[in-house]
């Protein structure tokens, strides 16, 4: 019986072992289980390998793979590849910081809730809200989180969410809203953004929540502030999901009277990665403070009147006891969120201005270029951050595999989520692409089409 055999002991170790406990065999040790339930053979597993094969073979394994820092990417579409500076990873894989759990203990934990409690308020000014809470899990359970607190805050059972919001993010709310017995519309798109008349034709008094994305799915920018007013007139909460990137460029949603704004933390110093870690931002109003899932760090001062940080407002019971919880969120992303605030500190409030700017010129440069290949023509005409959507003569799928064999990762089809676009591509440009790059898509895209 091949027992132990991923445990590093060896036989006499095994033997040393049986003996201290009185026993022959290691068949002693499940005398207890009947018989009739034995396995009584070994697994089908392959042979264990050394060490040396492990990393042999795993590294194989992991060269199949397409390799963002080898391949030239425009593959957004909720992800995005950004430069990251060599500080951040410095920093969170510090001991003192590689952790992700949440630091129950004041006196043994100052220097994470302190770097939480600065993240919070960098979260905070990005947007013009007045409170965030200590990050979760994504931005997709983000904005199903923040659903649930508008159902709760206003007593109804409704949420309108634009079918210009990620079609993921969507998902995700109606999984929740599932269980939590709440309905779900969505309102229609019209040139790429979300369609006001049939906003407002849907928005009865039994609205909880108006949900839209800013930029949204397409890279389109959405009229907020008019999104903001036609929510509010029918007492129903605004809520946006948010590129913390575009936010170096674009008005604080909190300035156009958002209630609670969401964004995946992804694209703030932490890499694309295959899909994960990431974490979701959740800031809100001082009105809302209450019903905020997660943790908060807040500031106070310790027995000696020197500056302190605890986790407030929430008792711990909230986060152990499902019965007691007012959030599916048991977790947070404390790790992630350092990332975040090492990228926000380093480059301050002109660095991502210019980051924010750098992705707007090379996204229009890009569209430019690429409307310029015959056959290729944009499908919506309006205003866009550092993503936009094409319509190419052929099939998005085939172009990408076309595209993989030039080192280039091309962009996401539409039509996995959005059937009436058909042969329609979403292309993703960041401050990492050069013009010799973004050129060369358009030559390949020429000679593909």
């Amino acid at each position: 019986m091949k027992s132990f055999g991923y445990i590093p002991n060896t036989a006499s170790d095994r033997d040393k072992m049986m003996r201290s406990l009185g026993i022959s065999s290691m068949e002693e040790l499940f005398t207890d289980i009947p018989e009739s339930v034995r396995l009584k053979k070994d697994l089908q597993l392959p042979p264990a390998w050394s060490e040396m094969e492990l990393t042999r073979n795993f590294s194989k394994m992991a060269a199949r793979n397409v390799n963002l820092e080898e391949y030239i990417s425009f593959l957004g579409a909720g992800a995005y590849q950004h430069y990251i500076p060599a500080v951040v990873d410095a920093l969170i894989s510090r001991s003192e910081f590689y952790t992700a759990y949440t630091p129950y203990q004041p006196e043994i934990s100052q220097g994470v809730l302190q770097a939480i409690f600065e993240y919070q308020t960098m979260f905070c000014e990005l947007t013009g809200m007045d409170v965030a809470n200590a990050s979760m899990y994504d931005g997709a359970s983000a904005l199903a989180e923040a659903g649930i607190m508008a159902c709760a805050a206003t007593r109804r059972s409704k949420l309108l969410v634009s079918r210009a919001v990620h079609p993921e993010y969507r998902q995700v709310l109606r999984t929740y809203a599932y269980g939590q017995q709440i309905e779900v519309e969505e309102i229609k798109i019209a040139n790429g953004l979300t369609d006001l008349a049939d906003l407002e034709a849907k928005l009865t008094d039994n609205v909880a929540g108006v949900l839209v994305q800013y930029p949204n799915f397409f890279g389109s920018i959405e009229d907020i502030r008019t999104i903001s007013e036609l929510a509010h007139r029918q007492k129903a909460l605004f809520v946006t999901a948010v590129n913390p990137i575009a936010l170096g460029v674009l008005e604080a949603p909190g300035r156009f009277g958002a209630d609670i704004v969401v964004a995946e933390g992804q694209p703030l110093g932490n890499p694309v990665a295959f899909g994960g870690p990431y974490l979701g931002m959740l800031a809100t109003t001082k009105e809302l403070v209450r019903r905020i899932p997660g943790r908060v760090v807040g500031q106070t001062k310790d027995l000696d009147g020197r500056r302190a940080f605890v986790l407030t407002l929430q008792a711990r019971e909230q986060h152990i006891r499902r019965e007691k919880a007012s959030s599916n969120i048991c977790s947070n992303q404390a790790l992630n969120a350092l990332a975040a605030t090492i990228y926000l500190s380093y480059l301050g409030k002109k660095g991502l201005q210019q980051v924010a700017e750098l992705n707007l010129q090379k996204a229009h440069y890009a569209q430019s270029k690429l409307v310029g290949v015959k056959g290729i023509e944009p499908i919506f005409n309006v205003p866009f951050f550092n993503e936009f959507a094409v319509k190419l003569p052929g099939n998005p799928d085939e172009t990408n595999r076309k595209l993989l064999e030039a080192g280039i990762v091309g962009g996401y089809s539409l039509e996995r989520s959005y059937p009436e676009y058909e042969n329609g591509m979403l292309l993703a440009v960041t401050e990492l692409r050069t013009k010799e790059e973004i050129d060369l898509l358009a030559e390949r895209l020429e000679a593909i089409l």
